[in-house]
């Protein structure tokens, strides 16, 4: 189902947690909430979830106004971090809690677990406690829990924080693969970029109680609309640039330069990934100050008349750059973002 949140605000005396923020989350949608410690994701998913009541503003379920519904009666599912399994339940048990608070029939109730834990792939795990099983089983005994009760929205509050590199990405993509299997509007709480452009349809970066951007991960990441979401969504690199000329006007940074998007004037900010610029004959002078294998690609620490830069190399088997080596930076027009202070935009809008 849809979700809407409508001018939705958190206060707590002075201080605003979550300011005035306007949402649609389209049905069988996957959205992520991202952003840093503070920025107003736990608090609007808690409103959502119906733990925290909004000081203003109104959370709609497919035009059903939620906002003064308890939270038993709002049909969502919820994966908490800690996961907040019973400990002397088992698996079988705790997934079918929900189902005993909404009066199921046994018959039922015992066919829709088995169900759920299949789905998750613990069906021989039935029998088992939390405490005999691993971060990654447990998170997933949460999940079929928040499942077997059919939500109309499964909301996500940074489930898989607690488990390692390898489970935490083998984990991803059983979420979307289920999600995708379900059709579940499902809203995810992270401050973890990658999680954020792995699982979702839709990111919403916010900052400060407010919404930074809201775009599919592609668009997020390839054009952001602010310095924040430029910064925090991955790394990039900010290069001071003119413009010159006029009719047309070309963007200039250093020995490299592009024609100008019309409409863009004065001193500006060029934002590229460290991904998009290329080693090449003519552009942007750079010394090589550092370099750095990982394995899959190569990292470059830059030093540039217009500031330090950050590239980032497939390891393709040709020769690299060596430490202190002189080198030309380039990159294509469609690859930066602009900025002035007033202006946000793609050079290729």
């Amino acid at each position: 189902m849809d979700i809407e949140l409508v001018s939705l605000t958190k206060r707590y005396g002075d201080t605003v947690a979550v300011d005035g923020i306007n949402l649609k989350i389209r049905s069988g949608s996957y959205c992520c909430l991202l952003g840093p410690s503070g920025c107003g994701k736990t608090t609007t998913l808690q409103m959502i979830a119906g733990f925290l009541t909004p000081s203003r503003g109104t959370i709609r379920l497919e035009g059903r106004d939620l906002t003064q519904v308890h939270p038993s009666k709002r049909g969502l599912g919820i994966v908490f971090q800690s996961y907040a399994l019973f400990p002397h339940m088992t698996a079988a048990e705790n997934v079918a809690f929900g189902l005993e608070m909404q009066r199921v029939g046994k018959a039922e109730r015992t066919e829709r677990v088995r169900a759920a834990l299949a789905m998750v792939g613990l069906a021989a795990y039935e029998d088992r406690h939390p405490r005999r099983m691993s971060g990654g089983q447990q998170q997933r005994v949460a999940l079929a829990r928040a499942l077997v009760i059919r939500p109309s929205v499964l909301l996500l509050d940074e489930p898989l924080s607690n488990l390692d590199a390898k489970l935490r990405e083998e984990m991803q993509i059983e979420l979307r693969q289920i999600q995708r299997n379900l059709g579940t509007t499902t809203i995810l709480v992270t401050h973890d970029q990658g999680e954020a452009l792995s699982l979702s349809d839709r990111i919403v970066v916010m900052s400060k109680g407010r919404i930074e951007q809201i775009g599919t991960p592609q668009d997020t990441y390839e054009r952001p609309a602010s310095a924040f979401v430029a910064q925090f969504l991955g790394k990039t690199n900010d290069f001071s640039a003119r413009v010159e000329g006029a009719a047309p006007a070309r963007i200039v940074v250093g020995g490299w330069s592009a024609p100008a998007p019309v409409g863009v004037r004065g001193p500006v900010t060029v934002s590229v990934r460290p991904e998009r610029i290329g080693f090449a004959q003519d552009g942007l002078p750079a010394r090589v100050a550092a370099r750095i294998f990982q394995g899959n690609h190569w990292l470059f620490q830059c030093e540039t008349e217009c500031g330090p830069a950050i590239v980032v190399r497939p390891n393709d088997g040709l020769p690299q750059p060596g430490e202190g080596e002189a080198v030309r930076l380039a990159w294509r027009q469609d690859d930066m973002s602009i900025r002035d202070g007033s202006l946000s935009a793609g050079a290729a809008a």
